[in-house]
């Protein structure tokens, strides 16, 4: 089965094998990771190693802290007005999808001066600013960008220069699909239910500078600079959330690290690419170099066989391919776990069909 959900999303099958055989007995204690005490030495050694190997793959410089959240992005959209504004500050916000304009309407409840630099929506979502297009104000506390967005499949080219402003980027979609630049970024954050692991867990890397801004009025669990006081165990975290996205990250580290994830990542995503280009029957509304690696939404010149191409698509082993219900169509999302198979086997479908439907 080849599980193309947007998220929560198919894991590495020796990840899946490594949890199960471990899982009525962690580490010999005759226990279930899920059963263990979060300040117990075995899973306190269990999240220092999450966050050691992270550092190791991701390249996080010494001044950074990663914090292990409960509440997803979704709850990152307020923690991040609250750890680096007042309200009535200023922040700048790039607009390329429905995850940045949710996080431009919860900074807005947050009491922020929400200054939009780029808006795609004339587009419908299918392009991304062009770089050098916009100017980042000096006085904003900080330019919020989704690299890569779920539901469009649109994906940014470059990184945005934000000058002394510090860059936030919502990485939910993307987070350690190829090799990236942490030192470019004030906060890198997303949620684990894409590549990283189940859902639960937000992943938060923060520059040590811009810890000890937040609100007085914060709640606790929401301070960042709390949180890395207490090495993200002020409250009881997601443990088997931390605990298999340890097992995640080394199983990155085991298969040639972010270098070699980024060219299977993009050689899965041009062979798809590739063949919808090669149809009159299927098409991707994405401009070229705007598209995501990681969803890629398409449609069919009939939509009417939309239902029959979702039916025999699960048939052949070939699931949840359908788009979001406010674009409709397909989408297939080919996180880090899709193996280069699952991609071919897709390709083949998605021509048989074509063939006997055209």
């Amino acid at each position: 089965m080849y599980n193309f959900s947007a998220g929560p999303a198919q894991l590495p099958l020796p990840v899946l094998e490594q949890a199960a055989a471990e899982l009525t007995d962690w580490r010999g204690s005759g226990m279930s990771v899920l059963e263990v005490s979060h300040r117990g030495k075995d899973f306190v050694e269990c999240a220092a190693d999450a966050e050691a190997i992270l550092r190791s793959v991701a390249g996080v410089p010494d001044n950074y802290r990663v914090l292990f959240l409960a509440g997803g992005a979704t709850g990152q959209f307020s923690a991040i007005p609250a750890n680096l504004t007042a309200p009535g500050d200023p922040a700048a916000f790039l607009n390329t999808g429905q995850w940045s304009a949710k996080a431009i309407k919860e900074a807005g409840r947050q009491g922020v001066v929400v200054n939009t630099l780029a808006d795609e929506a004339a587009s419908s979502y299918t392009t991304t600013p062009a770089e050098g297009s916009f100017t980042v104000p000096v006085d904003a506390a900080y330019l919020h960008y989704t690299p890569n967005e779920t539901i469009g499949g649109v994906e940014f080219p470059y990184i945005p220069d934000a000058g002394d402003v510090p860059l936030v980027a919502d990485f939910s979609s993307t987070y350690l699909s190829r090799p990236i630049d942490v030192s470019r970024y004030g906060v890198i954050y997303g949620g684990a239910q894409k590549n990283l692991g189940p859902a639960g867990l937000a992943v938060v890397i923060v520059r040590e500078d811009l810890l000890g801004r937040a609100r007085p009025d914060v709640p606790a669990i929401w301070d960042w600079t709390v949180m890395a006081a207490k090495d993200s165990m002020l409250n009881t975290p997601p443990t088997f959330s931390i605990y298999l996205l340890g097992l995640i990250l080394h199983w990155i580290e085991g298969t040639g690290g972010l270098a070699a994830m980024g060219e299977r990542n993009r050689a899965k995503a041009a062979r798809l690419y590739e063949a919808i280009d090669a149809s009159d029957f299927y098409a991707n509304p994405v401009e070229a170099r705007s598209r995501s690696w990681m969803n890629i939404p398409f449609t069919l010149a009939d939509p009417t066989l939309d239902a029959d191409f979702l039916a025999g698509a699960a048939a052949a082993g070939l699931t949840n391919l359908k788009g979001h219900r406010s674009v409709g169509g397909m989408r297939a999302s080919i996180y880090n776990a899709m193996p280069a198979e699952g991609v071919t086997a897709l390709i083949d479908y998605m021509a048989d069909f074509e063939r006997t439907r055209a």
